[in-house]
């Protein structure tokens, strides 16, 4: 998440962010490193200012990873898509898309037999674009090229069902199918109800939508109130139960000096309010969140603004959020999305070597287990 809008409100801010000078002289402890094997995986060499967007993962030998070439500050670049084969990553044939900007969303069917993701046409159209076991090739749904209509991010559940967030008629909403058959579900219920910009769903089955909007479908809507806070978002959702639900991203708050950072949010749903039970860190950002086999808190992907050259991850120890580094790098890295590897405890991490990808950022991955 998958899931990413993220590093266009972080560009906006500047690469000046690279080095922590503007709250140079704050002191902050640096929170110790958790056990943990996270290791480098090379990705293939590829164009500047580069980023990966989104993951996803079928088995320990199949896996996408989705973003964007050649991105500078708010200008948008060109689509990259890498694939795994239990190898290596290889970057995919996409020389017939004649897009601008990212592939901002993957996502696998449990059984590798499909694989479905998320673009923009030059026009400005959202497509829905399908693996067709050598590249992705568009679509067709309800909407496709009409005003009103957005696609946000997709996911998918045990039972092999797809699952698209976004917007439809002007209402808010998910899209619902998979092969060449996908229908608007029925619209969040509030005709002013924000356009959700993620989806993630339960081992369970259970389908819920995230953004400025927690909501659950299950043939009816379900919202969970919220207070969205003011210049904040939402980068993963992980409803364990309807009174256990995570929740994570990042905030700028009201005012600051130029190029002031982020600071990460992290909330907990116990059925009657959100409560922040604070993390090992506190300026920066979560960027996923990702439960094991049974869909019980896991890990989390972070940036920390005091420690850029290692990606600061949170692991989950039954009680308490606790610390787990990445391997150094010899600039940064910036994880944007997180996902499990399924039949394994470990994760896929991906991003850029940069606060945003401005170049000469590269594309990052990372591995645990």
């Amino acid at each position: 998440m998958r899931r990413r809008v993220f590093v266009r409100g972080l560009a906006a801010v500047g690469a000046g962010l690279a080095l922590p000078l503007p709250l140079a002289g704050i002191a902050t402890a640096r929170p110790s490193s958790a056990a943990g094997s996270w290791q480098e995986v090379p990705a293939p060499v590829g164009q500047p200012a580069s980023h990966l967007v989104s993951v996803a993962a079928a088995r320990p030998d199949l896996a996408w990873a989705v973003g964007e070439h050649n991105r500078y500050g708010g200008t948008d670049g060109t689509p990259v898509s890498l694939s795994w084969n239990g190898t290596a990553w290889t970057r995919d044939d996409l020389s017939h898309l004649t897009y601008k900007g990212a592939l901002r969303a993957v996502a696998v069917d449990p059984a590798g037999s499909a694989a479905w993701a998320l673009g923009t046409d030059t026009a400005g159209h959202d497509q829905l674009l399908a693996w067709d076991g050598a590249t992705w090739r568009e679509a067709a749904f309800p909407g496709r090229g009409e005003p009103g209509t957005r696609l946000t991010d997709v996911a998918t559940g045990p039972d092999g069902v797809f699952w698209v967030s976004g917007r439809h008629g002007d209402r808010a909403g998910l899209l619902r199918g998979g092969g060449g058959t996908w229908r608007w579900c029925r619209p969040l219920p509030d005709a002013a109800a924000p356009t959700p910009s993620g989806v993630t769903v339960t081992p369970g089955g259970e389908v819920w939508v995230f953004g400025d909007v927690i909501a659950r479908w299950d043939g009816a809507w379900t919202v969970v109130p919220r207070a969205v806070g003011i210049r904040a978002s939402v980068t993963g959702l992980l409803p364990v139960a309807h009174d256990d639900i995570w929740l994570t991203g990042f905030a700028y708050g009201v005012g600051g000096p130029p190029g002031k950072p982020p600071g990460i949010r992290l909330e907990h749903w116990d059925g009657a309010r959100w409560i922040s039970p604070g993390a090992p860190f506190g300026v920066g950002l979560l960027s996923g969140i990702v439960g094991d086999d049974r869909g019980r808190p896991d890990v989390i992907s972070g940036w920390d603004f005091w420690d850029q050259k290692r990606a600061h991850y949170l692991r989950w120890n039954g009680t308490t959020w606790i610390s787990e580094r990445g391997p150094e790098t010899p600039d940064a890295y910036m994880p944007e999305a997180i996902t499990r590897i399924p039949g394994t405890n470990g994760c896929w991490s991906v991003g850029t070597t940069s606060f945003s990808p401005y170049p000469p950022a590269h594309l990052r991955v990372e591995r645990f287990g």
